[in-house]
């Protein structure tokens, strides 16, 4: 099994069966796992933010860093495999909150909320979503048969949605 690590502000498509996408210690971040089982191609976005506007600059350099612009550039990618908007599956995980005890920025709030006003506006049904709470995941898309997989923190377990 090949394994692609999506790092922080950064996004990864494969279309190798042999494949799995894999994101760890999401916080407040969120990640985007996309799949369509009809090519078996799979994505997934590990952003931080939900809005460029605060460094467009950043968002030039680092597109997956910000929610609007690195779902579309996640997508465009997977148009660009051949990928259908109607075959495709989504599922959102992470957005926690985080050292961020008093509620002062709910930046993972603030990332669902921006995830959820992009697909509601595309018209991309959402299949699962692992998101909230104060604990840390991981996040696995098996690019063969979509499966994807959940490691979280506390307690320690793994699960699919």
């Amino acid at each position: 099994m090949n394994t692609i690590t999506v790092g922080m502000a950064d996004m990864q498509v494969s279309d190798d069966p042999n494949s799995v996408l894999v994101t760890y210690a999401l916080g407040s971040c969120i990640a985007i796992l996309v799949h369509d089982p009809v090519r078996r191609i799979a994505g997934m976005i590990h952003y931080m933010l939900p809005q460029s506007t605060i460094a467009p600059e950043k968002s030039i350099e680092r597109p997956a860093m910000f929610a609007d612009t690195g779902i579309p550039l996640l997508f465009e990618t997977m148009y660009a495999l051949a990928c259908r908007k109607s075959d495709l599956v989504v599922r959102v995980v992470g957005g926690a909150s985080i050292q961020d005890a008093n509620g002062a920025f709910e930046i993972g709030k603030r990332n669902h909320i921006m995830a959820r006003k992009l697909f509601w506006r595309s018209g991309v049904p959402i299949a699962a979503e692992e998101v909230g709470g104060g604990i840390s995941r991981t996040a696995r898309l098996f690019v063969q048969d979509g499966r994807a997989t959940i490691r979280t923190s506390d307690p320690l377990h793994e699960f699919e949605i």
